[in-house]
């Protein structure tokens, strides 16, 4: 099922999101559910938060947009970042038709749980370690608006306040 994406400025978006403490059908249903909702939106990633589940879950998948073939699923992820910062164009299905340059770490370790519960440990760089690094914002609370300049920043919001009148 297609599920909505919340869009900024909805204040859900900037919570901490909850331990996953369970693999419940009810979790494998969401995560399910979010990957159909990415795939839609023709995304990389989605988070929980995004859907409004305020869970520690990440689904992602950096094939496409033709063939999708690399879904994974991080439940509870924690990541280890390394190397330089390197500016990457970011987007994101909570704040639709606006991306920007965001410094990241160039590599990621990342572990986390899929949803047989076993324990996975993978590392990241380029789009990829961008992709989990966005996502896992997202589990605290932060979007990628929030890394922007100021002054970035300012222009989005009157932009988006113009949009509202």
């Amino acid at each position: 099922m297609i599920l909505p994406v919340l869009q900024y400025p909805d204040p859900r978006l900037t919570l901490k999101a909850q331990a996953v403490s369970e693999i419940t059908p009810k979790i494998r249903t969401l995560a399910a559910d979010m990957a159909e909702t990415m795939y839609a939106r023709d995304g990389v990633g989605l988070a929980a938060p995004q859907v409004g589940e305020s869970l520690r879950l990440v689904v992602m998948d950096m094939t496409g947009p033709d063939e999708r073939s690399d879904l994974r699923v991080l439940i509870n992820p924690l990541i280890v970042l390394s190397g330089e910062e390197v500016e990457a164009e970011e987007g994101c299905l909570s704040v639709c038709d606006y991306s920007a340059k965001v410094a990241r770490r160039e590599f990621a370790r990342v572990e986390a749980l899929d949803l047989d519960g076993h324990h996975q440990v993978f590392d990241a760089q380029g789009r990829m370690a961008v992709c989990v690094q966005h996502e896992c914002d997202h589990l605290d609370g932060v979007l990628f608006i929030d890394r922007l300049s100021r002054l970035k920043r300012g222009m989005l919001d009157r932009r988006l306040q113009k949009k509202k009148i």
